[in-house]
């Protein structure tokens, strides 16, 4: 008999094609972060954990935040508080988060072993809140080398959700993000969401 878990009756409803269920609010960790009960606790070490994303047909993204950071906030307050937002998440991604100043130790791709405000630092993060989007498959290399894309600052909710189908549908390896943008909302102004080059 399956045992029931928080995260399965979670999900029953989508299973039934009912409606999405309601986002669960926030938390903030010891560290002073907002998260979200769905993010994926690990041991960081990225290669194993893009290969366990794969195995479900996820992609791997990595979330840098801080305390107190106004826009991380948001984040959680408004985009991923979204159903339709946080759902498509949830469906096609695992999602870590890294604390920009934390002690915990990360392994990258190519075996380098930091603490997480090391590994920020050695992977350019500047801002908060950035996402990285990890590759589909492990590689020897840096994550900062070979990630997808990543979105640096918070973007208005419907860019922001644009921005993981445009992962999802592995877009970036036809055109940028803003021309991809601009195709899913004629009219807005692509210049405002770019995100700058790894």
């Amino acid at each position: 008999m399956p045992i029931l878990t928080r995260r399965s009756l979670l999900a029953l409803p989508a299973a039934l094609g009912l409606a999405p269920v309601a986002a669960q609010a926030a938390r903030l960790t010891d560290d002073g972060l907002h998260t979200e009960e769905w993010f994926l606790e690990s041991f960081l070490d990225l290669k194993q954990d893009i290969e366990d994303a794969a195995a479900k047909s996820k992609r791997l993204a990595l979330t840098f935040e801080q305390r107190g950071c106004p826009a991380c906030a948001e984040m959680h307050e408004k985009q991923l508080a979204d159903p339709a937002i946080s759902g498509y998440i949830r469906q096609h991604f695992e999602i870590i988060q890294i604390n920009m100043f934390g002690a915990r130790e990360v392994t990258d791709l190519d075996g380098k072993v930091l603490p997480e405000k090391q590994m920020a630092r050695r992977w350019a993060i500047t801002a908060t809140p950035t996402i990285l989007f990890l590759p589909e498959k492990p590689a020897v290399g840096s994550a900062r080398d070979l990630a997808s894309t990543r979105m640096q600052g918070l973007l208005p909710p419907p860019a922001f959700l644009a921005m993981f189908r445009f992962v999802a549908e592995r877009a970036y390896e036809k055109m940028e993000f803003p021309a991809y943008l601009a195709q899913q909302q004629p009219g807005a102004s692509s210049a405002a969401f770019s995100t700058p080059a790894n």
